[in-house]
């Protein structure tokens, strides 16, 4: 999709695409869509008793699994959207390089890769690799009917300070070390994940995932110089691979508030917006023509109900600044999450005035 196409913040009638689609695409609706990321996760019960005894890496490749976790919160809250239930370091994995998810850690690489013999000795991601998620992702479309399912990938900078780190890191040294002292091979590196997130978001998309998001979860870890210099172009690539695609995508990072104007330029429709910018703020730094994703802070929905409900509104009402605009946390709904905070919240958000 082109971000060129025009907008307007008149409602129409989404009752062929949908409120999600209907946003996604500049557009008001007859109501405010919402979806959470981590809605299929440890907050629901049914999902900690279905996934009791699985590990995470393989139920993401269990096409009956991951049909079933992904409708989970469909089925109870309502939302707008089904968000694959998978992880992203997935292409990884499939692709032949060892990882594991360690509970209480998160992505552990076995190997890391540091040096030109690591980047060189990286496997290509075959698509044939991937029929487990081509079949997840067709038999949830049959499932959801009219509701859209979203696919998602990491993005190729995210992947690669998993990949250099060894695992999940609070200053990202090991990679901007990297990055900076040997941009040759940086983008070498960079170059072969950017084909990872491709071949993993195509393979979704040509088997019916109506929306395409990509993750950048440890880019708010790099200045705006940085970002772009050595990541923008790498997650334009993924988004211009996309481009024949009648499919609306995504662009969501981490504490990315300064770097928003930077990442409305990789080739997004939308906007992903953590809860630590005001979202009118962010409208303002992402400029005119992108709908955004966003913001609630998730540690809100862990306080009484008049102060969620507040906040719920205070983020409706700066939404309405951007031509379309998709309800959802800042960052993944945690754990602890009273899943009945979470429905109450659907309701909400679907009662308030879309414009």
């Amino acid at each position: 999709m082109s971000t060129t196409e025009p907008t307007t913040t008149e409602p129409i009638n989404d009752s062929l695409d949908g409120a999600l689609l209907t946003a996604a695409r500049g557009r008001r609706s007859d109501h405010l869509p919402v979806w959470f990321m981590r809605q299929a996760g440890r907050s629901l019960p049914e999902y900690r008793a279905r996934r009791q005894g699985t590990v995470m890496l393989q139920a993401c490749q269990d096409p009956d699994l991951v049909t079933e976790l992904t409708m989970q919160p469909v089925s109870r809250h309502g939302v707008d959207a089904a968000i694959l239930f998978s992880d992203i370091v997935v292409p990884l994995v499939v692709a032949g390089i060892d990882v594991d998810i360690v509970p209480g850690v998160g992505p552990v690489i076995e190997a890391p890769v540091r040096s030109l013999e690591d980047v060189r000795a990286l496997p290509q991601l075959d698509p044939a690799g991937l029929d487990f998620l081509g079949t997840a992702v067709r038999r949830l479309v049959a499932e959801l009917d009219s509701t859209p399912l979203i696919g998602f990938s990491g993005a190729p900078f995210t992947l690669a300070a998993y990949l250099i780190e060894g695992g999940p890191s609070k200053d990202h040294a090991l990679t901007k070390a990297f990055m900076y002292g040997r941009p040759e091979l940086w983008d070498e590196l960079l170059s072969a994940l950017a084909e990872y997130a491709s071949v993993f978001l195509r393979v979704q998309a040509a088997a019916g995932a109506s929306v395409l998001q990509l993750f950048d979860s440890w880019a708010g870890a790099l200045p705006a110089a940085a970002y772009e210099r050595y990541v923008l172009p790498y997650s334009r690539r993924v988004f211009a691979s996309l481009d024949d695609l009648d499919v609306p995508r995504i662009h969501f990072g981490v504490g990315t508030g300064e770097l928003l104007g930077l990442m409305a330029q990789a080739g997004a429709e939308i906007v992903g917006v953590d809860w630590r910018v005001p979202l009118a703020q962010a409208v303002s730094r992402i400029g005119p023509g992108h709908p955004v994703q966003g913001n609630l802070d998730p540690a809100i929905l862990l306080a009484d109900w008049d102060v969620i409900e507040a906040a719920v509104r205070e983020v409706v009402g700066q939404g309405r600044d951007a031509p379309g605009h998709i309800f959802n946390l800042g960052h993944g709904v945690l754990p602890q999450t009273d899943p009945e905070v979470l429905t109450r919240v659907v309701d909400l958000v679907h009662s308030l005035p879309a414009r």
